[in-house]
């Protein structure tokens, strides 16, 4: 966007890779080659995202589109575990939802203070002191880590606001704004003066407030992208009350019921379930008003269709009180801000398992490892029952199986895959 606020972004993260584990024996009289003692390798650091208050737009994410955690490193003799990555912490606008930017299904909102982890470090490499048992007790090879999880995802902030004010530009939104609240929008007699939301607190009595979200003024066509409007109308999307203020004034020889039905119109268009939210319709600037006629007819088109209807100058604070008390009477009743709930379930990752595998024998253990095993194993959580089974199914698939048979593995021989290790039984 050409202004200043960003509220859409795409960007490229990816977690640390697991260390690898050591191969390392200790010097000790009487134990064969001294005993395996190669540590395990850290794991890798992850991706985090934390909610900050201080921030209002995404802006962070316009020039800096890949965030990458830092590696677990390798483990070493001694038993010493190599260190773990550090985790990378996002810090992005409460209301940021997060989605997957191949399919656009929401991975998290970003509403509650909650830190969340969207990508996992990779796990560590065992080293091979794991691999020691009563008739290996030379192992002399140890595990890679596994690599971390990456993801593009786009950033979409729709802002966590109770009441939208919404209205053709220059209405007065932004002076009521800072009427009713302690923010302090920029304020001028001309068109588009707010490019970026405004949000104040306002408090309606003890213990009683909500957040009123200014948003830049709509104009007819932004629904299909005219103007500024159409890119700020998301940021309504949360909102349970709407407050539509109406210039009755006169001064800029406009219709009140002709903006009315337009920037409904645009609602409409944009969203059936935004335009159906319950609506407090303000005529403002009721100080300059010079045709008591017009405003007549405007309460009498607006109650017609059922709305609720106030008067107002926002400029002289006449009517601004009992505005802000009606939101807070309506808001009472209504049921609490939209939070987006997940929509993105991680497929299985498209695996070409034609690749052959690398394969060595030591001893009575079979060491299995290449880079597509790797990968399928970085994804498959082996606590869960259908994960294993599609880890099985690949495994099949790729005819690891056949191929260690002809080999000449036999029935309690050990196969041994990165940080995971089984007997074999046909």
């Amino acid at each position: 966007m050409a202004n200043g606020f960003i509220d859409k972004a795409r960007i490229t993260v990816r977690a640390g890779n697991g260390g690898n584990g050591a191969v390392a024996f200790h010097r000790e009289k009487y134990v064969a080659a001294g005993g395996p003692d190669g540590g395990d390798g850290g794991n890798g650091g992850s991706i985090i995202l934390q909610v900050d208050d201080n921030m209002s737009t995404l802006m962070d994410f316009r020039y800096k589109r890949k965030y990458v955690a830092t590696n677990g490193m390798d483990g070493q003799g001694g038993r010493r575990t190599g260190k773990d990555g550090q985790s990378l912490i996002i810090k992005v606008p409460r209301g940021t939802l997060v989605r997957h930017a191949e399919t656009g299904e929401i991975i998290k909102d970003m509403s509650d203070s909650d830190p969340y982890v969207l990508c996992k470090g990779g796990k560590g490499g065992w080293g091979n002191q794991h691999f020691a048992t009563p008739t290996r007790q030379v192992p002399r090879f140890a595990k890679a880590g596994l690599p971390g999880e990456s993801l593009d995802v786009f950033l979409e902030l729709k802002l966590l606001a109770d009441v939208g004010l919404v209205g053709f530009p220059n209405v007065g939104k932004s002076t009521l704004l800072s009427v009713v609240s302690k923010a302090h929008p920029k304020i001028a007699n001309y068109h588009f003066t707010t490019l970026y939301p405004n949000l104040g607190v306002v408090y309606v009595d003890e213990g009683v407030s909500f957040v009123m979200a200014d948003i830049p003024g709509i104009i007819e066509g932004a629904s299909e992208g005219a103007g500024l409007g159409h890119d700020f109308l998301r940021h309504i999307d949360r909102c349970r009350l709407l407050v539509h203020l109406v210039d009755v004034s006169g001064s800029e020889g406009r219709d009140p019921i002709e903006d009315f039905d337009t920037i409904n119109a645009e609602l409409q268009q944009y969203s059936e379930d935004l335009a159906s939210r319950p609506q407090i319709v303000v005529a403002n600037k009721t100080d300059l008003l010079t045709d008591s006629e017009q405003l007549d007819a405007f309460r009498t088109h607006v109650e017609e269709l059922g709305y609720t209807f106030m008067e107002m100058s926002a400029a002289t604070h006449q009517g601004t009180r009992q505005l802000v008390q009606r939101i807070g009477s309506m808001l009472s009743e209504l049921p609490p801000v939209i939070v987006y709930e997940p929509e993105y379930v991680p497929r299985p990752p498209q695996i070409d398992t034609s690749e052959p595998l690398e394969i060595t024998r030591e001893g009575d253990t079979w060491l299995v490892e290449g880079a597509w095993l790797q990968r399928l194993m970085a994804n498959i959580n082996f606590s869960d029952y259908e994960s294993r089974m599609y880890f099985d199914r690949m495994l099949r698939q790729s005819g690891l199986f056949d191929t260690l048979e002809r080999m000449g593995i036999e029935d309690g021989h050990y196969v041994s895959m990165y940080n995971l290790e089984f007997e074999y039984q046909r």
